[in-house]
């Protein structure tokens, strides 16, 4: 007999654990489903999800709600760019106040950030960057002062937009997305951020004419990993004048507005190549 009062016990206390855990499990699902259709609540320096009481208001905000948005320092945090999860869905785009550029924008900053992942897996990394560089100094058209000032200036771009040089410290399409509009928003790091595209302009520039043919235009496309047939036509998009050639500040002045316009009607959208389409 008492050893079925004490079945008959434990069978209650594992019926009630079963029911406080469905209970549980309910109420996480119904959480979650709460979290996806609630709509991001930003400050201008981060964004997050609210979680809700059962009566529909919302509770105080909570470090593990956190979501990150864009950062006014320089440069992100470096664990926010940790390579943990390479499987993680980078192409999304973040949903934060302010951050509504056009889908053409979108598109361009893509297009940069597939151009700059030389590796091609997914992500930048500072010896992306160096790989970037390499193939235009590989021309043999710079000098050896213009060659360390590339150099220089590729690290401290590097430093000054995403922070540490470390082995770890990864750009997603996601974050070179936030990265761009920050920079955009930010007047200092707006002037400073494509400082090497004169050094691009140089590179190409093999017989040092101080102009860019359609055949030095092609050496600019190869090392962007394009096709001579891609920079045949961009370049007869970009050349407005059609005489022929592109001097520096017309080079320079392309380059940046494609980062800056939103407007699809300008050439400068030509000026990385064709646009991907995811």
């Amino acid at each position: 007999m008492a050893v079925s009062f004490v079945r008959f016990g434990l069978r209650s206390v594992a019926l009630s654990l079963e029911r406080t855990a469905a209970l549980l499990s309910t109420n996480t699902v119904q959480n979650q489903i709460k979290l996806i259709h609630s709509k991001p609540i930003c400050n201008g320096t981060v964004c997050y999800l609210p979680e809700k009481s059962r009566d529909g208001h919302e509770l105080v905000e909570r470090s593990n709600s956190l979501r990150r948005c864009y950062s006014k320092q320089h440069g992100r945090p470096e664990e926010d760019r940790r390579k943990e999860q390479s499987d993680s869905d980078s192409d999304s785009d973040t949903e934060c106040k302010g951050f509504d550029r056009s889908e053409f924008w979108r598109r361009k900053m893509r297009t940069v950030h597939n151009i700059l992942d030389v590796d091609k897996d997914g992500l930048i990394s500072f010896n992306d960057f160096l790989l970037f560089a390499d193939r235009f100094k590989a021309l043999g058209h710079l000098d050896e002062e213009q060659t360390k000032e590339f150099t220089a200036i590729i690290k401290m771009t590097w430093e000054e937009q995403w922070g540490a040089i470390d082995p770890y410290n990864f750009v997603t399409v996601e974050q070179y997305l936030e990265d761009m509009h920050h920079v955009l928003n930010d007047k200092s790091l707006k002037k400073r951020a494509h400082r090497w595209l004169p050094y691009l302009f140089k590179a190409v520039d093999k017989d040092k004419s101080g102009f860019i043919s359609v055949e030095e235009f092609k050496l600019f496309f190869q090392c962007l990993g394009l096709d001579n047939e891609h920079a045949a036509v961009a370049f007869a998009v970009i050349d407005t004048n059609g005489d022929g050639k592109l001097s520096m500040k017309e080079f320079v002045k392309l380059g940046k507005d494609f980062f800056r316009t939103e407007d699809e009607g300008r050439v400068s959208k030509m000026f990385w190549g064709p646009l991907i389409d995811v």
